[in-house]
């Protein structure tokens, strides 16, 4: 019998999480409890995170050193979803894994005034090629009324050319949703409240933004339906269990290094006479 290739065997998680390019986007059908392609619960779950980092890293180190000889290929992690879904914590449990020096991270609040006179996607063109939230502006905008329907609606068109220039200058762009569910979303501001040490991360208008859940459930799907292209397209990941979240967008990212491939540069240095020099000194 022919050997299956590794695909057939096993299809890689971009291809188990990217949503379709172009077509309507329904959350409600799409459980935020799965865990496609995970290694299993939770126990075996955090190892295999364990395990991932191990490789991100090492891949990590061979693209920073490649643009030290002028490899312009970057990679953008941009992740959204609901309050309490996981940002932050992915960043701690993903991004914590690479060596910091290599990195750097943005988060978007509330534009500020200087901001605000600027196009919305001024601040993130300043933080490049860093990981940002630009899409802020079509999501809380929306369901908020920030700002007119019609400016709105011509911002996701923006978005897809501004990316477009990000991956024409090689940035490679890894998009990924947090899917949380409504009730694990409840459970996760209980915890807040009832640990004190938690209790920085709320805030009571907390509790007025679930009364919204269907208005930013409708804005995440315009978001996820209009702003997915095949330069950047949109990864949903479930993020109910924090222990899958972690390893999925991990893996994506070991998946995409994997794929660009960085190699060391050569030194422009003579390595034997270096060596030879510095055992020669007292």
């Amino acid at each position: 019998m022919a050997k299956k290739n590794r695909d057939e065997r096993s299809p890689s998680l971009q291809k188990r999480l990217r949503l379709p390019v172009g077509e309507p986007v329904d959350l409600s059908r799409h459980s935020s409890g799965a865990t496609p392609g995970g290694p299993g619960a939770k126990t075996a779950g955090k190892a295999a995170t364990v395990r991932v980092g191990e490789a991100l890293a090492s891949l990590q180190e061979r693209l920073w050193a490649a643009s030290t000889a002028g490899d312009r290929r970057r990679v953008l992690l941009v992740l959204q979803g609901m309050d309490t879904s996981g940002k932050g914590g992915t960043v701690k449990h993903v991004i914590g894994l690479l060596n910091p020096s290599g990195c750097r991270i943005t988060a978007f609040k509330a534009p500020t005034a200087e901001e605000r006179a600027h196009s919305f996607l001024w601040r993130v063109e300043k933080a490049l090629p860093l990981p940002g939230e630009h899409y802020e502006d079509v999501l809380i905008a929306r369901v908020r009324e920030l700002a007119p329907r019609v400016v709105i609606d011509s911002r996701y068109e923006r978005i897809n050319a501004f990316e477009r220039s990000l991956a024409d200058d090689g940035v490679t762009l890894i998009k990924c949703f947090l899917h949380i569910s409504y009730d694990e979303q409840r459970r996760r501001l209980l915890r807040r409240l009832d640990k004190p040490e938690k209790r920085w991360k709320f805030a009571a208008s907390d509790i007025d933004d679930r009364a919204l859940w269907p208005a930013y459930r409708k804005a995440y799907e315009m978001a996820l339906e209009r702003c997915g292209t095949p330069y950047a397209p949109w990864y949903l990941v479930p993020a109910d269990h924090k222990w899958y979240r972690n390893w999925a967008v991990s893996t994506l990212l070991l998946e995409h290094l994997r794929e660009l491939d960085p190699r060391y540069p050569e030194v422009d240095f003579d390595v034997a006479e270096c060596r030879e020099r510095l055992l020669r000194q007292p």
